[in-house]
């Protein structure tokens, strides 16, 4: 059994079934084994490499998607998965969010029969590696002003263009990539090894240590003309991709705020000073710790509701948004406050706190920025657009 016994003060855990709880155990038992191992690779700068084979047996990548050797997952048991994972680090949840909300899915619902066969079972199983091509070093929260070109040429196409901050794509075997082409912007399957298409690491990183980030060119790179996502055309494509993906981010950053939450709570209990009383004795303390408990409980709530949405197939980008901006902003403030309620010792990798920290400073930017979230937000309740 795991040793985490999970954070539910108001007895949510009844509001899931046995097979969403079995689900659940299931990650968080394979996370336990692994904490010592994510430690190591935050400290390395590597992404666990041998954990992926583990997790397509499991069953991770793409677990809420059908057919393909998929799971088949419901959305709930789907988001559980996310918040376990992100428990033991950003980079190992961004890692399975990558590989199924950004490469699986995208083929999967705008790709042809010839490309989901020959990609889906690979990338179900971890014997392909994916990666999610949209960002440029100039346009990030804006991506209709992507720079990168995709023009015919007889029977293939030619792309031109940077894309920047993508996850996996020095590991990947496949890329999604975006570009604008004369009929609006599309998606392409871009193989490592094609001429013209080249990966580099981006070094220098003090967050998100335990995953790859990189940064990709291709220049005269010639693809066929049937690598181009036949369903996929303007930016909704790549817009439905990115909700798949906060989706998940909703649910995993309760992982790394309840991880925070229990190690401050616990160290509280145990460090004592002042007339060797424990810190746990004193208002101040047990003020920091009702708050982090009660935001995280309303996170839970809005997590599960979200997910009971999506499965009944009423959840809107909207929601997705206000999912995504609370639930972020709330795990890095239990961050910071469990990081003050350990002292100096928080600082440390011997606790995960600085690690989340640290982790969540990033997740609050990638795939939609705290503010972009807010406009989002603000146009659905005003129905007046505010991002210019």
């Amino acid at each position: 059994m795991s040793s985490f016994r999970g954070v539910d003060y108001l007895l949510i855990d009844s509001l899931f079934s046995e097979q969403e709880l079995l689900v659940r155990q299931t990650a968080r038992q394979f996370v336990e084994g692994l904490l010592p191992v994510i430690r190591d690779c935050f400290r390395d700068g590597r992404f666990p490499r041998e954990l992926i084979a583990e997790m397509g047996e499991l069953g991770f990548f793409g677990a809420n998607l059908e057919g393909y050797g998929c799971a088949g997952t419901s959305n709930v048991e789907y988001g559980l998965v996310m918040q376990e994972l992100e428990r033991g680090d950003s980079g190992l949840r961004s890692f399975v969010s990558v590989q199924g909300a950004l490469v699986m899915y995208p083929i999967l619902t705008y790709g042809s029969d010839a490309q989901k066969e020959r990609w889906l079972p690979a990338l179900q199983s971890g014997g392909s590696i994916g990666c999610f091509a949209l960002t440029e070093p100039g346009f990030g929260s804006n991506p209709a002003g992507m720079k990168t070109k995709a023009q015919r040429d007889g029977a293939a196409w030619v792309l031109n263009g940077e894309k920047t901050w993508i996850t996996n794509g020095t590991l990947a075997d496949l890329a999604v990539v975006w570009a604008r082409a004369e009929d609006g912007i599309r998606g392409f399957l871009v193989e490592r090894g094609t001429p013209g298409f080249t990966a580099s690491e981006i070094h220098g990183k003090l967050s998100m240590r335990a995953s790859v980030t990189s940064s990709l060119a291709f220049q005269d790179c010639r693809v066929p003309a049937d690598s181009m996502l036949p369903g996929a055309k303007g930016l909704k494509g790549p817009l439905a991709c990115l909700s798949q993906a906060r989706f998940g981010i909703g649910w995993g950053v309760l992982g790394a705020a309840m991880d925070c939450y229990e190690t401050a709570r616990q160290y509280s209990i145990l460090r004592k000073q002042f007339d060797d009383k424990p810190i746990a004795s004193h208002q101040l303390v047990q003020e920091k710790l009702a708050w982090m408990i009660t935001e995280i409980t309303k996170a839970q709530l809005l997590a599960l509701h979200a997910g009971r949405l999506k499965d009944q197939g009423r959840l809107e980008p909207a929601h997705i948004s206000m999912l995504k901006r609370n639930n972020v902003a709330i795990a890095l403030d239990c961050a910071r406050l469990s990081r003050d309620l350990l002292g100096a010792n928080g600082i440390t990798d011997e606790y995960s706190i600085m690690r989340h920290m640290c982790n969540l400073e990033t997740v609050k930017t990638y795939e939609g920025t705290d503010h972009i979230h807010a406009l989002v937000i603000g146009e659905r309740v005003t129905g007046v657009a505010a991002y210019k």
